[in-house]
């Protein structure tokens, strides 16, 4: 057996016609249509062939009675008078009946009497002798018998001669045995056959055409759905789009719609990220530029006033310094594929040393920073990362507090997850600004947190680290009362990540 290179199967693969779903439509409604009128027409032919039998026996069986009745009325199979002209001339008379009756049908008649031997054979073969078969004796026991021979292409058939005596009572005397041919029957079955084959060959042509335009019809849908997409490729449109034909199109426009819609609002927040890029990055560049300029235009500058000019260059500088390395740091956090650096940390301890570099901070503006543990907790976490969300949760309530306030962290856990509180006294947060607080650059309170260093990136940071613990965070925040956040993440983060895993497999299998 030659084999194909695989080059040249994948080739010929991907040539195949019937990869296309009309083409498919097409071959299923040829095959539908040649199998439907292949099996008509022979269910056509099989029942006229047993009509045509049943008919031709039914009508050769009337004509054998009326001749067996000829045959008891004229003493057929008396023996005693065969001599007498009368008797000879009827005898003749029968004969030529049972003469005409096998010609006409071009079969053959016997007449057998109740010694089983054949008293007239219309062939002239078997006169005198004896006739037995199962077909014989099942006669003159009262049963009549048929059968056609398609083989032999004859129809044979057995009807008793009954004799009705003085008193009154039925007897059978004889039997005859006929078979009569089928030619007739076949020649019209030929006749009949090759006219419908022609008939199904207009049918077929009938169906391709029929299949070409009813698959073009149907199919058009998803030409429609492949032109709409190719304009929003193109960049030609940017709407949603719409072919309500069938359920299954509806279903592809959905998912479609949802994925442009997810599209557009990611290239929106592209666009508005990098707006804010520049304009974070551009306003420390902007500074440092007015600076610079106003130390050029002056003569003889004093050395008190170049210090303070360059302290200011230094945090404008550290200021962008700071805003690249949170971009950074929220870059590396956005990859999907990031692995954690994931051990079996004391949270506890954690915290307490968060707190511990935090605490010096809050005494410049006098917060007093409390810890609170219900209960020891292990977890596997990454500590780098854990310690950022820690960090930015607890500067961001330090920096955005009262003077003389307080800062409340607060440590538990159950059997699965451990919780991290942080609550403080601060300015709290307007209820409309909730829900974008972790977007990059957005600012609840603009102008205090460009006075407090504030980059808009710490919470979005924040979150970021929670998602790839695979946890959650949350606020609860009243405007002039403060704020509380709650992150809630897996103690066992193996345990975790296979039961999202396969959360996400189930998904992607029930959609």
């Amino acid at each position: 057996m030659v084999k194909l290179p695989e080059d040249i199967k994948i080739n010929f693969k991907q040539a195949l016609f019937l990869r296309s779903f009309r083409a498919r439509i097409c071959l299923l409604v040829l095959v539908v249509g040649i199998l439907t009128s292949a099996l008509m027409r022979h269910a056509i032919m099989a029942t006229y062939e047993s009509r045509a039998v049943a008919q031709r026996t039914e009508t050769v069986k009337n004509q054998l009675l009326i001749v067996a009745k000829h045959l008891i009325s004229n003493n057929y199979f008396s023996t005693y008078r065969l001599q007498e002209p009368s008797m000879i001339a009827s005898r003749q008379g029968i004969n030529g009946e049972l003469e005409t009756i096998s010609n006409l049908y071009g079969g053959r008649v016997m007449i057998i009497g109740k010694s089983c031997k054949v008293i007239k054979d219309t062939y002239g073969i078997s006169e005198g002798k004896t006739m037995i078969s199962e077909e014989v004796i099942k006669c003159f026991l009262g049963e009549n018998t048929s059968h056609y021979d398609t083989e032999n292409g004859y129809i044979e058939m057995t009807i008793p001669i009954t004799s009705t005596g003085v008193d009154g009572k039925s007897s059978i005397v004889g039997v005859m045995l006929t078979s009569v041919s089928d030619e007739t029957i076949v020649d019209m079955i030929n006749i009949m056959n090759r006219n419908a084959i022609m008939l199904e060959i207009l049918m077929i042509m009938g169906i391709v055409v029929a299949s070409v335009l009813l698959s073009g019809v149907l199919t058009r849908p998803f030409g429609k759905i492949s032109a709409e997409i190719r304009k929003v490729k193109e960049g030609t449109s940017e709407k949603a789009i719409s072919v309500p034909d069938y359920a299954e199109t509806e279903q592809i426009v959905d998912a479609f719609n949802d994925l442009l819609g997810r599209m557009n609002a990611l290239n929106a927040s592209r666009q508005e990220f990098v707006a804010n890029v520049s304009h974070e990055l551009r306003t420390p560049m902007a500074s440092l530029k007015v600076l610079a300029d106003s130390l050029l235009t002056q003569q003889d500058v004093p050395a008190e006033l170049y210090r303070e000019f360059m302290t200011d260059m230094v945090s404008e500088i550290d200021r962008e310094n700071h805003i690249i390395t949170d971009l950074l740091s929220l870059v590396k956090m956005d990859k999907t594929d990031q692995e954690l650096n994931v051990v079996a940390l004391s949270i506890n301890d954690l915290a307490e040393l968060t707190l511990k570099r935090l605490r010096p901070i809050a005494r410049k503006k006098d917060i007093e920073v409390t810890f609170e543990s219900n209960r020891p907790v292990t977890a596997e976490v990454d500590e780098v990362k854990m310690t950022l969300i820690m960090t930015n949760l607890v500067e961001n309530a330090i920096k955005y507090n009262q003077e003389h306030g307080w800062v409340k962290v607060v440590l538990d856990a159950d059997h699965q997850y451990f919780t991290l509180q942080v609550s403080d006294s601060g300015l709290g947060i307007p209820e409309q600004d909730l829900p974008h607080i972790y977007e990059r650059f957005y600012r609840a309170d603009k102008s205090h947190s460009r006075e407090m260093g504030g980059t808009g990136l710490g919470l979005a940071i924040t979150k970021s680290a929670v998602l790839l613990h695979r946890g959650s965070i949350t606020v609860s925040s009243k405007l002039g009362e403060g704020s509380t956040f709650t992150v809630k993440i897996p103690l066992n983060y193996i345990t975790s990540k296979k039961r999202g895993s396969d959360r996400d497999t189930k998904a992607s299998v029930e959609s």
